[in-house]
């Protein structure tokens, strides 16, 4: 399969819903950047690293047996794709935070597979962000990130980090892979804060 799926052009539109240089889809493209890992449930762990040197970890069956929420979010890629009224169900982030104690005031998701991302932590608490396992009443599909991945709606997608792993906290923005190669550390869609 290739790196991006059909689905991937659609017509500009007008509607007010979209950040400026965004296209509507009803379509679900498929970007990576690279492979698609294999994680089974009995090993999928989440974990939260403090920059304080303490490490917090849930299993499959502890994440599934957090408080879930329903999610409807619009996505926008920065590839100029948006896709509106998204349905979701999963665990906020706030809720793994509860038992977290940090002085950080930044983020970088790790994926199984390598991938990373910098997150503000102001982005991921407040209700601004999700670990989800399932897209339109359906368990997550491996493509899209399952069995989970981060969900962060007001950035742009890259920033919702399939295959999620962890969340290491720092005191300083540490670029991840895209950032690292040209992409906007923030990833605002209506500021279009695409590159660097």
């Amino acid at each position: 399969m290739g790196i991006i799926s059909s689905g991937f052009r659609g017509r500009r539109s007008e509607n007010t819903a979209l950040p400026p240089g965004q296209h509507e889809t009803h379509d679900f493209p498929v970007l990576t950047a690279g492979p698609a890992p294999l994680i089974p449930i009995d090993t999928w762990e989440f974990f939260i690293t403090t920059g304080e040197g303490q490490r917090y970890s849930w299993s499959w069956d502890d994440f599934m047996a957090l408080p879930q929420e329903e999610i409807t979010q619009d996505i926008h890629c920065v590839t100029s794709w948006s896709k509106l009224g998204t349905s979701w169900r999963g665990v906020p982030v706030d809720t793994f935070f509860e038992s977290v104690e940090t002085t950080s005031d930044f983020a970088t998701a790790h994926s199984f597979g390598g991938y990373t991302t910098n997150i503000p932590l102001w982005d991921l608490l407040g209700g601004k962000a999700w670990v989800v396992s399932e897209f339109g009443g359906e368990p997550l599909a491996r493509a899209h990130g399952g069995p989970a991945r981060l969900l962060v709606p007001h950035l742009y997608f890259w920033k919702s980090a399939k295959w999620i792993h962890g969340l290491e906290l720092t005191g300083e923005d540490v670029p991840g892979f895209w950032e690292s190669n040209g992409y906007h550390l923030h990833g605002n869609p209506w500021r279009e804060e695409r590159y660097s």
